[in-house]
């Protein structure tokens, strides 16, 4: 059955107290204390910071061994092949029937598109009219399923939002927020492959199942295609894999389709190599740019694949990049400073998309959620529970490595390193904050990728982020 992965929790959590545990040692070493330190603020007013720990290179020359390989190819392999096989939060394509019982397009619709139980308010702070709600609710034309849906299949040709219901209406639950869409679930990027079960009332949306997640999409964005071109994609060489936080092909008004095209890190796509110098593409002569190929919707929806330039200028390589401590720190960084989109709204992302990108440009596959990705079976965890100490805690960030993944509720962190006894993480974040020099908590306003410490964030006056650690991943080789 095909299921929607679970839901986010509903932004940054800040849960139930326990006392601060912070770091106050040499570096390399950990001692604690059991109540609120005020700590100094540092660059840019974030606690302990340093404007030199903004740089990648900084972290990567601490390292012994910032070169050595993670995982070669094979090994990255079999770690998605573990990934297909273990973790429900991915959806195999391949494997899907011709058609789908009205019964399973149903229940898989109704585990997504679920109204939220608390009020909600639109971005003019007013409360979404009842009748809006039931506009929203009757485009999910359930009753329009039919006792068996044919499956069809398509990619996506722009950037495009994953919605929980089939609209573009924008939803908060807190007045004054404008931030934290409700409806906005995640983003496809261009040559994604998505299995398309139904389509709303109005005929703008479809509901989708892709590798990742199963949401809404605006069927401008889907080309339809037979499944061997669909899957086929992209999966043989050579490549341009987008190894910057965003690429931008050549604009072209003679093909406004691929003009000026967003494409996120980790994104890759076909190069047409054989293609004649001097001859050019969409108006423009090849010679400084790569000739990728992209997938466009025709006016009748159906897919086609037409050449593009993607400018050598943008950050792309020739294929997915090696798993490396060094190169972990280089693609973390390139987000540094994005705005926090919730969701992948603003054509930026959240913390567990931010992840995903980064270890996508290794050719890792991740789940999409932190909900998902914090449980993986597939990926080397550590787990805590309410009755772990902070002996178990503490040792365990004493332990943390270069990319790293450690997980609070709702949200995740990516280490970058050890220093001033303290463990450093990179993070796209909404808020955080930490005890101030008068000793009152800093409620900062981050609101985007920044570069903290581990030990002093707080999640409340008497609560630490530490304190509040379910789960550690590490993509390694995994031991029996």
């Amino acid at each position: 059955m095909i299921q929607a992965p679970p839901r986010r929790p509903a932004r940054l959590a800040w849960p139930a107290r326990v006392v601060l545990a912070a770091m106050l040692a040499l570096p390399g070493t950990a001692a604690w204390a059991e109540a609120p330190v005020a700590t100094p603020s540092g660059f840019g007013g974030v606690v302990g910071l340093r404007e030199a720990y903004l740089d990648p290179a900084f972290w990567a020359a601490r390292l012994p061994d910032a070169d050595r390989v993670i995982l070669d190819r094979a090994g990255i392999d079999a770690q998605n092949a573990r990934m297909r096989a273990e973790d429900d939060s991915i959806h195999d394509l391949r494997a899907l029937p011709a058609s789908l019982p009205r019964s399973q397009v149903l229940a898989d619709i109704q585990k997504l598109s679920r109204w939220p139980e608390k009020a909600l308010f639109g971005v003019d702070s007013q409360p979404i009219a009842a009748t809006a709600r039931a506009s929203i609710e009757a485009n999910l034309a359930l009753d329009a399923i039919p006792a068996a849906r044919p499956l069809q299949y398509g990619l996506v040709t722009h950037r495009a939002d994953l919605r929980a219901f089939p609209t573009a209406l924008r939803v908060f639950t807190s007045q004054g927020d404008t931030d934290i869409d409700r409806f906005q679930e995640s983003a496809l990027f261009p040559g994604d492959a998505v299995a398309v079960l139904h389509e709303s009332a109005d005929g703008k949306w479809l509901f989708i199942t892709s590798e990742r997640y199963s949401a809404w999409i605006e069927k401008r964005f889907v080309g339809i295609g037979d499944a061997a071109t669909v899957l086929g994609y992209g999966q043989k060489g050579p490549y341009r894999v987008v190894t910057g936080a965003t690429a931008f092909t050549a604009f072209t008004p003679e093909e406004p389709r691929v003009s000026r095209l967003q494409l996120d890190m980790g994104v890759r796509l076909p190069v047409l190599a054989d293609w004649p110098q001097a001859q050019t593409v969409n108006g423009q002569q090849a010679h400084a740019a790569h000739v990728v190929q992209l997938p466009v919707r025709n006016t009748d929806g159906s897919l086609a694949l037409v050449p593009a330039l993607l400018p050598r200028s943008q950050d792309t390589a020739a294929d997915y990049l090696p798993l490396t401590p060094r190169n972990l720190l280089t693609q973390a960084f390139k987000f540094l400073g994005e705005r926090y989109g919730w969701g992948h709204s603003y054509d930026t992302r959240d913390c567990s998309g931010f992840v995903s990108e980064i270890y996508r440009s290794f050719g890792v596959l991740m789940p999409r959620n932190t909900s998902a990705q914090a449980v993986s079976p597939a990926l080397d965890r550590i787990a805590f529970t309410a009755t772990d100490d902070k002996a178990k805690r503490n040792a365990a960030v004493q332990q943390l490595q270069v990319g790293d993944l450690v997980y609070i509720p709702g949200h995740v962190m990516v280490t970058i390193g050890q220093l001033d006894g303290q463990t450093w993480m990179i993070h796209d974040t909404s808020g955080g904050s930490w005890f101030g020099p008068g000793g009152t908590r800093v409620q900062a306003h981050l609101n985007g990728v920044s570069v903290t410490p581990l030990q002093p964030m707080m999640a409340s006056d008497t609560v630490s982020y530490i304190d509040r650690i379910t789960n550690i991943q590490r993509i390694r080789p995994q031991t029996p």
